[in-house]
């Protein structure tokens, strides 16, 4: 037991979406390799994603809310929920005084900050978008550093950042830079990911414009396909009828695995998936969520457009149509698509977790002084 407490601890706070949680496991994992140990603060929402957590790192749900869900009741609860929540935690962060709290965004974030601020600990955030959420907007002149994922990234006035990258699982990081096999006349994979908040258009688009591909493509294709658990049997179902050959889930564990075996990645910029994405060196064509808070998928999605990693298709002008043409822009173009998948490479940060870790040590040791 004492030689537990000896260790220097990191209290993660993050929660909401896998946006939030992957670059959070991947700090949890850099840190444990360092002899940390790891507190990960999140709600119950969040701890539906601490799946793929080190078993070593500790999950504490504290209570947060939000404003985005519920009627007129829950909005007017949320303030005492988020203050229950935050003197909650700063009653644990004295009892187990942490050497740095890292918020990743996400409301469940809130009660960890808000604790660390009260308490003076040293304190940073990552924002993983090029636009600041809405947690993180509120700490960003809260804390003692700010780390970006995404560069250039829109600041309030005053706040100087630092461009780490976005972490990636282990996982992840086994596979970057996995060679690439670039289209031809035999087995191709597409791979089908989206955020659970706005994959619906992808199921809708995506099935009818691989079906609408000409069969010398269609025949050499199969397709894994991840998939909201209310829009699964029907898009199952249209590639059966269709004769494609694909597999389709709510959730893949195996991503990494399937995206390094891909000739093409189809999916939404969220900043998790632009990071695998590249980090693995994969041809991509992003769909950004319109609805995204600020429009930051878009943002998100422009560095692998600028580096000719990836082809960006507005909500607005996304047809079944539009969608074939780009598939078979990628697919019909071996020498293309090589490329595309060496600028993704380019333009990645594999050691983002790595950079964010050094940041993180350094705030303890400033705070220990």
């Amino acid at each position: 037991m004492a030689e537990r407490y000896s260790r220097p601890l990191l209290v993660i706070a993050a929660g909401g979406t896998g946006g939030h949680m992957f670059p959070a496991q991947a700090l949890a994992e850099n840190m444990l390799a360092k002899g940390w140990r790891v507190k990960l603060s999140t709600d119950a929402r969040g701890a539906r994603y601490t799946g793929g957590f080190p078993d070593a790192v500790e999950i504490e749900q504290v209570a947060s809310a939000t404003f985005a869900r519920g009627g007129i009741a829950s909005k007017l609860a949320v303030p005492f929920k988020i203050l229950g929540g935050t003197l909650g935690m700063a009653v644990r962060l004295l009892r187990d005084k942490p050497d740095a709290v890292v918020g990743f965004g996400g409301y469940p974030s809130i009660p960890a900050l808000g604790a660390a601020w009260m308490l003076r600990l040293p304190r940073m955030i990552h924002e993983q978008n090029g636009v600041l959420g809405r947690v993180n907007q509120v700490f960003a002149t809260r804390v003692d550093s700010v780390a970006c994922g995404t560069w250039p990234t829109t600041l309030p006035d005053g706040v100087e950042a630092t461009h780490t990258g976005n972490p990636v699982r282990g996982a992840v990081k086994a596979r970057a830079g996995a060679g690439y096999i670039v289209p031809g006349d035999y087995p191709m994979s597409i791979l089908v990911i989206g955020g659970s908040q706005g994959a619906r258009i992808l199921s809708d688009i995506v099935p009818p414009a691989i079906a609408n591909l000409p069969m010398d493509l269609l025949g050499h294709l199969r397709v894994s396909h991840q998939a909201r658990d209310e829009d699964e049997a029907r898009v199952s179902t249209f590639y059966d009828e269709n004769g494609i050959r694909a597999e389709v889930q709510p959730f893949f564990a195996d991503v990494p695995e399937r995206m390094s075996e891909a000739q093409l990645v189809i999916s939404r910029s969220g900043a998790s998936s632009v990071a695998d994405i590249s980090v693995i060196g994969r041809p991509s064509i992003l769909i950004p969520f319109a609805a995204a808070a600020g429009d930051h998928q878009t943002a998100n999605a422009q560095g692998l457009v600028d580096a000719g990693a990836a082809i960006r298709i507005p909500e607005s002008k996304l047809t079944i149509e539009a969608l074939t043409e780009a598939i078979e822009t990628v697919l019909r173009n071996p020498k293309g698509s090589q490329k595309m998948a060496s600028a993704a490479l380019g333009a990645s940060k594999p050691d983002a977790a790595e950079e964010l870790a050094a940041l993180v040590i350094a705030l303890a040791e400033k705070g220990q002084k």
